[in-house]
């Protein structure tokens, strides 16, 4: 370091930040699995991530397409499917939207970006 040490208050101040931070569960969580790397290596685990929203959205297409059908030939066996396919669907959906009334409860509404990102250094906004 070139320049002067931080001082026993400074270090004092930062240490109540750091344990601030920690005390967020979530932000440490992700801090702590953040892992180095081009984001192609990431798709396999997003897709692990998101995989009740991917299966939702296969489930939910795969109703639809069973409806086209069971409304076309009547089969018994064509409506039983896609009654099935429908409970899985609605519960898919239960389960997302359950886990983003969690996530808004917390306070992460789906955004990573700081409240005070785009202003300027006088906090209002705009440009000087």
């Amino acid at each position: 370091m070139d320049g002067p040490g931080l001082s026993h208050r400074e270090r004092a101040i930062l240490a109540g930040i750091e344990r601030d931070l920690r005390a967020d569960e979530g932000l440490d969580r992700r801090l702590r699995t953040m892992r180095p790397g081009p984001p192609l290596t990431e798709a396999p685990s997003l897709l692990r991530g998101h995989f009740l929203g991917t299966g939702t959205c296969l489930a939910g297409a795969v109703t639809a397409v069973l409806l086209v059908m069971a409304a076309s030939s009547s089969s018994p066996g064509l409506i039983w499917a896609f009654a099935g396919s429908w409970v899985l669907t609605l519960t898919g959906l239960g389960l997302l939207v359950c886990r983003w009334s969690q996530r808004f409860a917390a306070g992460h509404h789906g955004t990573d970006r700081p409240a005070d990102e785009g202003k300027g250094d006088d906090g209002m906004g705009g440009a000087r």
